[in-house]
């Protein structure tokens, strides 16, 4: 068993060597991620099974030692990540509570509603990108970022005056390149905002989902509302999720069309579908690379490799899994959206998979359809291979998208 970690690079820009060390591996690998140690897991068929396992638990305050004894508070970046009161990080009957008492806000119905406005925002953004005179745009800071930005600010009830310090802090907790006091003041910050909006909806309710949670109700529990701190972290984590997630696969989803023209040539030839497009991007270039963290309540035995201890942590690696050739075989480097098994686990696995899923599918597959609709002769403004990635290890996607709306 390997003993020596595998350092994950904060910038993202190691990630394609990192994945790769993931494949190699017969089991779990040991990584450090921001000093803090982990089983990375990047088999697909494994971390179904440990996602799925009652044994493997979300919930830190009871199954992480060093969290347990205070040793990560105050020193570790990641610390909002591991640290929220919400079904993110609940375990067992917590978890289904909270389930429960959020569900109800991503039903079918309340997404029905929110396709128009999706439609409108994009076709409002495809207008504000037509009207630049530069022929050159920020893909990234231009559309894939404003378009997510709209659709959940619109879902939550986030007035249009604190859209603008919404995506600044969100962006803040996801940069991984932050020193341990850079992150704290961004949690400060980011709760700072989320006070600032439950007390606006306690004000003046509407029919949005904040408004919701706050009035969440569980029949078969008998509670009434969320406690204070779970409804500020379920926003946080319904901000965080939305936001990132979608900005990302919008931006890879036109990165590998671009880079690869005839993968494009098949959807306007009637070969593959937007849907296609969005579960192929997911696949290939899953928009979270790893999430921190899944705790082993027992020793977990790994058939051929050997066991995970009890109370070691384990990050799951959704980028490595997606793209495994153990699943995808030697074409699982190539982005086809004509494959017939476009299978992948970027949105989770078992009892935490992403309740948003839905939402993220149709708005990635608006976004582009309405893209490549708009300026048929978009290109990239520059070689793939000079596109810097976000600085993250959690995140997937790119600094920047210059891109050339029109010929010229």
């Amino acid at each position: 068993m390997q003993h020596d970690p595998l350092v994950l690079d904060p910038t993202g820009r190691s990630r394609g060597q990192e994945e790769k060390v993931l494949h190699d591996s017969e089991g779990p690998v040991l990584v450090d991620i921001l000093g803090e140690l982990a089983w990375a897991v990047g088999d697909p068929d494994l971390l179904a099974r440990l996602l799925a396992d009652p044994r493997v638990s979300k919930d830190p305050r009871q199954h992480w030692p060093r969290f347990i004894a205070g040793e990560i508070v105050g020193k570790w970046p990641l610390y909002l990540q591991v640290s929220v009161d919400n079904m993110f990080t609940a375990y067992g009957s917590a978890h289904r509570r909270l389930r429960r008492l959020v569900a109800p806000a991503f039903s079918a119905r309340r997404l029905d509603a929110l396709l128009p406005s999706v439609r409108q925002n994009t076709a409002a953004l495809l207008d504000e990108l037509a009207g630049r005179a530069d022929p050159v745009v920020d893909l990234r800071a231009d559309y894939a970022v404003p378009l997510p930005v709209r659709v959940i600010s619109e879902l939550l009830g986030v007035p249009r005056d604190m859209q603008a310090r919404f995506k600044e802090t969100i962006d803040r907790i996801w940069n991984t390149t932050s020193t341990p006091e850079e992150a704290m003041a961004a949690t400060a910050d980011v709760y700072d905002m989320l006070g600032d909006l439950i007390e606006r909806k306690h004000a003046d309710p509407a029919d949005d989902m904040t408004t919701a949670l706050i009035a969440a109700h569980d029949e078969e529990s008998g509670e009434t509302t969320l406690t204070p701190r779970e409804l500020t972290d379920t926003l946080l984590l319904i901000i965080a999720a939305g936001y990132e997630t979608t900005v990302n696969l919008i931006d890879n989803a036109c990165t590998a069309l671009l880079a690869s023209p005839q993968q494009l040539a098949h959807v306007r030839e009637g070969r593959a579908t937007w849907g296609d497009v969005v579960e192929e991007a997911l696949r290939y270039a899953a928009p979270v690379s790893h999430m921190p963290m899944r705790y082993a309540v027992e020793d977990i035995p790994v058939p051929g490799w050997g066991t995970i201890r009890k109370g070691e942590a384990i990050l799951p690696s959704f980028g490595a899994a997606s793209n495994s050739p153990r699943h995808q075989r030697l074409s699982a480097g190539t982005f086809d959206v004509t494959r017939p098994d476009k299978s992948h686990i970027a949105f989770g696995h078992g009892a935490h998979f992403c309740l948003g899923a839905p939402l993220a599918r149709a708005e990635g597959a608006i976004a582009l359809a309405g893209l490549f609709g708009r300026f048929p002769a978009l290109r990239l403004a520059v070689p793939e291979a000079d596109l810097e990635p976000v600085a993250s290890i959690l995140g997937n996607g790119h600094a920047t998208l210059p891109v050339r709306l029109q010929p010229g």
